[in-house]
């Protein structure tokens, strides 16, 4: 029968999980690999970070056994390292706005005024992915579409979207989509398609629910 110190050890074991992902540049970390594998430099320009400090932040979370990595030439790539971690980061987004009074009011500050957005269901977009009259638009980085994107999307980061609504067919719906629910590209791109005149609506999560909805996905390589 164990004592009080293996029990403690254990415990801390436990916690060592958490107290990798308590930094949000770590949680932002988590987030953007749910999309899919990407490289060091790449995760450094997307959360705004100096390589030597993101780097830093990957080996916390490699450490806790959230991340893996291969390399390719020169380059070290990282990925979540299960779909457990995945559903975990999903489970402490979801607890947190449950439980903590101040997340919609941060959630707000940070994604604005959602009120005269139009959303479109999974179950619904699913229904009409064949569906002539709707276009689904991928908003987040390239490196993201290429690692996986909802079958049949077309990729236009949100800083291309305001010179590719021209090419963009005048007579059908727009769904856009991004990381999810906390992700401000399809917003971005809802706002700015509505202000051309055109019927847009965002998807009301991201595409990793979309694909562990086990929904029609494209999936590549890596990036």
């Amino acid at each position: 029968m164990g004592d009080q110190i293996e029990k403690d050890a254990l415990f801390n074991g436990f916690a060592e999980v958490a107290k990798a992902m308590a930094n949000g540049r770590r949680a932002e970390l988590i987030d953007v690999l749910a999309q899919g594998e990407r490289h060091v430099e790449d995760l450094a320009s997307e959360i705004d970070q100096s390589v030597a400090n993101t780097s830093h932040h990957l080996r916390v979370l490699a450490g806790a056994g959230l991340v893996a990595t291969r390399r390719e030439g020169t380059r070290i790539y990282y990925r979540l390292a299960s779909g457990d971690v995945e559903r975990l980061w999903a489970t402490v987004r979801t607890v947190a706005q449950d439980h903590l009074d101040h997340i919609d009011e941060l959630a707000a500050d940070y994604l604005g005024n959602r009120d005269t957005l139009k959303e479109i269901s999974r179950d619904e977009l699913a229904r009409r992915l064949d569906d002539g009259g709707l276009i689904v638009i991928d908003v987040r980085p390239e490196a993201e579409y290429a690692a996986g994107h909802i079958a049949g999307a077309r990729s236009i980061p949100i800083r291309d979207l305001a010179s590719s609504v021209r090419n963009l067919p005048p007579d059908v719906e727009i769904v856009a989509y991004c990381r999810g629910t906390y992700c401000v590209f399809a917003d971005d791109a809802v706002r700015l398609l509505n202000g051309r005149r055109r019927r847009a609506r965002r998807l009301q999560e991201g595409f990793p629910e979309w694909r562990s909805g086990r929904l029609p996905v494209t999936i590549g390589t890596h990036p």
